[in-house]
């Protein structure tokens, strides 16, 4: 995984925020206008730097979030990422896609989910996930989700109301995560697991306790390196049938992490997603950050019929996740300033979380992840872009049909995802 990702010089685009509904939800499209220029005349740019919100973990059986946060430079046209010294600040308004950018990007609808519960896991507490939650989802002009009145749940591991410590960089993961769970289905409920620590045994236990209290859709947006243990994580963890389960690829390009490995769960590639003036409004290409591969440990699901990989393939589907053309968030914990941009894999996990919410009731017995291996035809076959160097093989590089980097696609409705 990458501390910082560096792109090609971009022009500086200003912003202004358009608080015009559609379909109920505000549009998050920053305005853009002309480029900066210096005194001399000369179109200012700037490189897109960003920073992990959590540190890579090196020790067996811990964990990192897969959240990258945007900390300077400027985006293509896509929308407008803003560094700190520009004339609009982020933390003043939202510079990244927001929930009509992605309803449109992926044909999503406007109403569905109401009442169902999307679970977002995650390690230790961030004290003010649901303040940041309610300015969120008020500038984008979404109904209020609160404990108050029973649409968000804050519970530790265990599903009490003992919470581990606050931290900072996680705290960070949370902010995105429920963010994008409201941004996709607003009329979900959101439970929010926090793990006492970022171990696999604690967050495991925290995905346990998601399921036990009814979710069935669950985000998992960290992840590690692959050991001899998984298979035992596998069935003491992710074996929950009836319940869509998604993970982060990772963002740290060509290679496996776990838990996108277990095949028990929907490993979630990424993409970088730009406005165009295609039929559909929309080009997507595989993200150079995005997790893939082998798995060294996990046996393939039946479902799962590429002949690259004896064992589990990663991943099965995929949405945006570089933070070139990164979402925004908002997130005040740890001395952030409110109003950021992010990227990575963690932003694609809590979205394919929802659309499975939006999707309905995940039919009893089945396993979520192989319903995307029935309606291939139901997405965005993403087929260039490239993660790595694998000798060209669709293990790296994004091509027609499945590829390692976006597995089968993005979702175009949420066909792909009924079972």
């Amino acid at each position: 995984m990458r501390p910082t990702l560096t792109t090609a010089p971009l022009s500086l685009r200003r912003a202004g925020l358009a608080l015009a509904a559609v379909t109920g939800l505000v549009l998050s499209g920053a305005a853009l206008a002309a480029p900066a220029a210096d005194a001399a005349g000369t179109t200012a740019t700037h490189k897109l730097t960003t920073t992990r919100s959590c540190a890579v973990s090196t020790r067996p059986g811990m964990m990192a979030c897969a959240a990258l946060k945007v900390t300077g430079g400027a985006d293509t046209l896509a929308h407008s990422t803003l560094p700190r010294s520009a004339a609009v600040s982020p933390a003043a308004a939202p510079s990244g896609f927001g929930p009509a950018d992605l309803h449109s990007a992926y044909a999503l609808p406007s109403t569905g989910g109401s009442g169902a519960t999307v679970a977002i896991v995650d390690a230790y507490d961030d004290p003010n996930a649901e303040s940041n939650l309610a300015t969120y989802r008020s500038t984008y002009g979404l109904t209020a989700c609160t404990t108050a009145n029973g649409c968000f749940k804050k519970v530790g591991q265990s599903g009490t109301s003992s919470l581990p410590a606050p931290n900072a960089g996680w705290a960070e993961e949370i902010s995105l995560d429920i963010d994008m769970a409201s941004a996709i289905c607003p009329q979900c409920h959101i439970l929010l697991v926090e793990a006492t620590s970022a171990s696999m045994a604690n967050l495991g236990k925290a995905v346990n306790t998601a399921v036990s209290l009814g979710a069935k859709y669950v985000s998992n947006s960290y992840g590690g390196s692959e050991s001899s243990s998984d298979t035992s994580y596998d069935s003491s963890y992710f074996n929950h049938t009836g319940v869509a389960i998604t993970v982060s690829s990772g963002d740290g390009g060509y290679g496996v992490e776990y838990p996108a490995a277990s095949r028990y769960v929907t490993a979630v590639g990424g993409t970088s997603l730009k406005k165009s003036s295609t039929t559909r409004g929309w080009t997507e290409t595989a993200w150079s950050g995005a997790g893939s591969g082998c798995s060294r440990y996990d046996a393939k699901p039946t479902w799962q019929k590429d002949t690259g990989c004896a064992k589990r393939t990663v991943a099965d589907v995929s949405a945006v996740a570089d933070p070139a053309t990164g979402v925004a968030v908002y997130d005040t914990y740890g001395g952030d300033p409110g109003w950021e941009v992010f990227g990575g894999t963690s932003v694609s996990s809590p979205i394919i979380a929802a659309v499975y919410a939006l999707a309905g009731t995940p039919s009893a017995g089945s396993y979520p992840s192989s319903f995307p291996y029935a309606h291939t035809s139901a997405l965005n076959d993403v087929t260039s872009g490239s993660n790595g160097s694998c000798s060209g093989s669709y293990l790296c590089t994004a091509g027609p049909g499945y590829d390692g980097p976006t597995g089968l696609g993005t979702p175009n409705g949420v066909t792909a995802f009924q079972g």
